[in-house]
């Protein structure tokens, strides 16, 4: 018999409703999250979990002039013509399902902007919009020493997810971007970082501006059958 199931902690609820809120948000409004709310919610994230306790997460994280700076460096270097480089070698397209997947986001978030298929202009329009960051107030650059490879990257990848929680918990919208890694040696230079560190991705993020239709798309999950096995 199916036991009903009870919370083993009063707020659990809570934590699903912030998981399930928690998606890519495109579209931000100017207003800047004030520095102590900005402060808590990456002080959260350093909750994260982390092999032997390392915590080899690097973060710079721009706001005011400087996120809009680092921005417009990037457009630049985009519409440059330039080759893109990148830290770490990156899937761009998916086989299978996954590929299925892939697509249907894209359909579905294209056509709240008003993009058909073959609207190659719409579509690189709408590609630079990660370099301009969806005119989020801030962003985050996030990565590691490039000395490390994928297992090290796990620990970065659950230090995103939990900033990304926290940022929901309070109200901040954020979105998760791979393009924004693309041109590391842009961002290198413009925050004086060393060229060790390198950038496994960008973090969009501010208060959600519910009038920019990207903001609409709602993408599906895959049914836990497909993913996941239970073996007794």
């Amino acid at each position: 018999m199916n036991q009903p199931m009870t919370p083993l902690h009063p707020h659990i609820s809570d934590f699903e409703q912030v998981v399930r809120a928690r998606r890519s948000v495109r579209g931000f409004l100017p207003d800047p999250v004030p520095a102590d709310i900005l402060r808590h919610v990456f002080e959260l994230a350093q909750q994260a979990p982390s092999n032997c306790n390392v915590q080899p997460w690097q973060v710079v994280v721009a706001s005011g002039e400087s996120c809009r700076t680092i921005s417009r460096k990037l457009v630049a270097a985009a519409t440059s013509g330039r080759p893109v480089t990148s830290d770490y070698q990156r899937v761009e397209e998916f086989p299978g399902v996954m590929r299925r997947r892939q697509i249907d986001t894209a359909v579905c978030l294209y056509g709240h902007m008003g993009i058909a298929r073959d609207d190659r202009d719409g579509r690189r329009m709408a590609m630079l919009r990660n370099y301009e960051f969806f005119d989020a107030p801030h962003i985050a650059f996030i990565g590691m020493d490039r000395m490390f490879h994928e297992t090290v990257a796990l620990d970065v990848g659950m230090y995103a997810q939990t900033l990304m929680l926290a940022m929901t918990a309070y109200g901040i919208g954020s979105c998760a971007q791979a393009a924004v890694s693309r041109f590391p040696e842009v961002a290198r230079e413009h925050f004086g970082l060393p060229d060790n560190i390198g950038i496994l991705m960008g973090l969009s993020f501010g208060y959600e501006d519910t009038a920019v239709p990207a903001n609409r798309t709602r993408v599906p999950r895959a049914a836990l059958a497909e993913q996941v096995r239970f073996v007794e």
